[in-house]
């Protein structure tokens, strides 16, 4: 959501009308683009959890390059947001079942001791 929420934040302060952007160039296009792909991102992580750790490191990469295309990343805070959202899905792990421990047993059929000493 953080990544979601930072590349919208970015999206609104850019407000340039688009013919302005155009006269302006490949950069004035970039300061909407980068924002887009955030967005995009942000949706991406959230409904196909599968494939996150490529659009978190995606989102993580346009988080930094709004720092140049667009008004230095939303002012800060959406370059922030988008850097700590990225990095927090990349940690992220969706529902997983839980682990059991194995515990091996000996020759006599006797529990052993834990090799982690627990």
């Amino acid at each position: 959501m953080l990544v979601l929420f930072g590349g919208s934040e970015i999206l609104f302060t850019v407000r340039a009308p688009l013919p302005v952007v155009l006269h302006i160039g490949i950069q004035g296009l970039a300061g909407y683009l980068v924002p887009a792909v955030m967005v995009l991102c942000g949706l991406l992580i959230l409904f196909n959890p599968a494939q996150r750790l490529f659009y978190s490191i995606l989102a993580v990469l346009a988080s930094l390059g709004s720092w140049l295309t667009s008004n230095l990343g939303g002012f800060l805070l959406g370059m922030l947001f988008g850097v700590i959202g990225s990095c927090l899905a990349f940690g992220w792990l969706p529902d997983q079942p839980p682990r059991r421990r194995w515990l091996r047993r000996d020759r006599t059929g006797r529990k052993a001791a834990d090799p982690a000493g627990v």
